[in-house]
């Protein structure tokens, strides 16, 4: 678990993880664009599915805008495949079932959950300035709505 909370202007932890055809993703390959990572508890279930619908549907204006999006769990590449493959997403989908990445980003730690505290997911947003460092960090989003929020701050 981790106290870790990144900022504007922190540089963002790089990190290679392997997506959901087993391939491998580093956010460092991504320099000199700017990048949306996202992390969610769990693929194929309702609220996750909202937030990856979303960002599916909106990838064509963040992608106009010079905007890459990356979603991260702690699933493993089979599931975000079928993930992937049942809901059209188009964008990559990482697994990080260690929680290194989570933990790096603060995005892995305590939370209520039905009035109980649990580990897990935080559900956050990151976006990534072309030279590395965090442009905005979201702790705590909504699934749903979250974004429509985002792409209106970021005036896409």
């Amino acid at each position: 678990m981790s106290d870790t909370r990144l900022a504007p202007g922190d540089v963002a932890p790089d990190f290679t993880l392997p997506d959901a055809d087993g391939g491998e993703e580093t956010l460092s390959s991504l320099r000199g664009r700017r990048v949306i990572v996202y992390f969610y508890p769990a693929a194929m279930t309702p609220g996750c599915t909202k937030e990856a619908c979303d960002f599916r549907d909106s990838l064509s204006s963040l992608a106009a805008a010079g905007l890459a999006v990356l979603g991260i769990s702690p699933d493993p590449p089979a599931k975000l495949a079928k993930f992937r493959d049942r809901d059209g997403l188009n964008f990559p989908l990482l697994s990080d079932p260690e929680h290194t990445v989570l933990t790096a980003y603060g995005a892995w730690g305590e939370k209520m959950m039905y009035g109980k505290k649990s580990l897990g997911v935080i559900r956050s947003t990151f976006v990534i300035d072309p030279d590395g460092k965090i442009e905005r960090a979201q702790y705590g989003v909504k699934a749903t709505g979250h974004v429509a929020r985002l792409r209106q701050e970021l005036g896409v």
